[in-house]
């Protein structure tokens, strides 16, 4: 294939994060795909190139959005934690102190904490649910208030794929009277002038990028991860099939105007590397609005370690954000254990490093098979960290 122009900039010094990215599309089978690097608040690295479509008929510009799948939780999570900051919100309170409908079948003791950190119990609804309600709010958290745990709630943790964003987003909603939504971007892509949506409107549509595949894709070969596909079709009334393909809506709407516009904060935000690497690099650097580096530090905290009941895997969860997984290859945010942010299905990712006060973004919309961080990803978090001088 002809070599890929890149576009962007980078300081000097980061040349070989270029090098990976390049790297990416010449034996990593990117089609399209943006990087970003937030140090001390200074944008070091700003790259992308490729196309917006796998006909190769739309280049990736420099404001080309897609959809990040779970990279989005740690921007819905990041909301909650500035209600935390203010006083508005209790993590050890009840959840149904801010949503009375939540105590249904016998939840009325769970904390908004393990909503947090994936120990809710609660990762699906059992009853098949029309495609639709993908796209209703209402219906969705209404039916996760009727819905009773999977397991008894704090004795271990699940990842809450989707409902993850309704959970948080409810209780966020309950406080603040407006959605997920619009409390982001008031709250923290506004003031930081980054470019990231949950719930997009109709009039930016033109500017995504479309997806290749499906969200949910067989593990590469030889690449040691179980395949999530093969469990939901040999369980698919099972709990890792119902978090995954309940509604069913959620496999085949990515591309489509009504997933854009809808509100999943688990799962559906839609934004490029530059405007996670800067939300990141706020974080790290202490000028986040209202997230102050002591309730960063408490965010950062694990919570949940070991099997992960959806997963089927060994996954390290703190408040919302993803922290690397020590001894699996290829699963670690940089050097620093402390680093955290989230992947997000596909192979893009988000993450701030408080210690090096950097904040990291990548995108792209070539899916890869990887249940936690793509190679491709790595690649780029190695370089920026050798840029560094870290060993």
């Amino acid at each position: 294939m002809s070599k890929v122009q890149v576009q962007g900039r980078y300081e000097p010094r980061f040349e070989g994060v270029r090098r990976a990215f390049e790297e990416n599309f010449a034996t990593g089978g990117e089609v399209g795909a943006a990087v970003s690097v937030v140090v001390e608040g200074r944008t070091v690295v700003d790259l992308w190139g490729g196309h917006a479509d796998a006909r190769a008929t739309r280049p990736w510009e420099r404001d080309t959005l897609v959809n990040v799948y779970s990279t989005t939780k740690g921007m819905t999570a990041l909301c909650a934690h500035q209600l935390v900051e203010e006083g508005q919100l209790d993590l050890d309170a009840p959840v149904a102190r801010y949503w009375p409908e939540f105590a249904a079948a016998d939840k009325g003791d769970i904390p908004v904490r393990w909503l947090l950190s994936h120990r809710a119990g609660l990762p699906a609804v059992r009853r098949l649910l029309p495609g639709d309600a993908l796209f209703d709010w209402d219906a969705m958290t209404s039916a996760l208030a009727a819905e009773a745990p999977w397991w008894e709630p704090g004795t271990q943790h699940g990842y809450h794929a989707v409902t993850f964003g309704w959970l948080v987003g409810e209780v966020v909603r309950r406080i603040t009277g407006k959605s997920l939504g619009r409390t982001f971007h008031e709250r923290i892509a506004g003031p930081l002038d980054a470019d990231f949506w949950i719930g997009l409107p109709d009039a930016e549509h033109e500017r995504v990028a479309r997806l290749g595949a499906p969200p949910i894709a067989p593990p590469a070969p030889g690449g040691g991860e179980p395949s999530l596909m093969e469990i939901i079709l040999q369980e698919p009334e099972g709990m890792t099939a119902r978090a995954f393909v309940n509604p069913p809506s959620v496999m085949t709407s990515a591309n489509t105007p009504e997933w854009r516009r809808a509100e999943i904060p688990g799962a559906n935000g839609h934004g490029n590397a530059r405007a996670i690497a800067r939300i990141y690099g706020a974080v790290a650097n202490g000028t986040a609005p209202s997230l102050a580096p002591e309730t960063i530090e408490r965010a950062r905290t694990e919570r949940s370690r070991g099997g992960d009941a959806v997963l089927r895997i060994s996954t390290r969860i703190a408040e919302g954000f993803m922290l690397p997984q020590p001894g699996i290859e290829g699963a670690s945010f940089g050097p620093n254990e402390r680093s955290f942010g989230h992947p997000g299905a596909g192979g893009s990712l988000g993450f701030a490093d408080p210690e090096a006060k950097l904040g990291f973004g990548y995108v792209m919309n070539h899916m890869g098979p990887h249940i936690l961080i793509d190679p491709r990803a790595a690649r780029l978090v190695d370089a920026t960290y050798a840029a560094l001088g870290a060993s």
